[in-house]
């Protein structure tokens, strides 16, 4: 079993940024891969960058450039650094594991365990 808490949401203006943290319990945190998600009211829940196992990563189209996702296996920690904020980025941001590790692509049924969530508020 793997518990994920998030922190580091809040409210920034737009052009802004916010750095997102997701720690994990569990010694075996190294060999997941990690994927950060977000839900808008209203909106289904969404892929937003994963990081798989050995550091490979991946981002949706409407975060690359402005989002890095990475991590920190001494600390059992996985961050999401969002850069350039705009208003359309607003939403409640999960974290999630796959004990497979390799990255299996942007399906949220492919995350075995989950955070429980951070606001995100951007104002324009």
């Amino acid at each position: 079993q793997v518990q994920l808490v998030e922190s580091g949401g809040g409210l920034v203006q737009a052009g802004g940024s916010l750095r997102l943290s997701c720690a994990a319990s569990g010694r075996t945190f190294s060999s997941y891969a990690m994927g950060w998600f977000r839900q808008a009211p209203g909106k289904e829940r969404e892929f937003v960058a994963a990081i798989s196992w050995k550091s490979n990563t991946d981002y949706a189209h409407s975060v690359k450039g402005r989002f890095t996702v990475s991590r920190d296996n001494a600390k059992n920690t996985v961050y999401l650094q969002m850069n350039s904020l705009k208003p359309e980025d607003t939403a409640v941001y999960y974290c999630a594991a796959d004990p497979v590790g390799y990255y299996r692509g942007s399906d949220y049924s492919n995350y075995n365990y989950w955070g429980q969530g951070t606001q995100v508020t951007v104002s324009s």
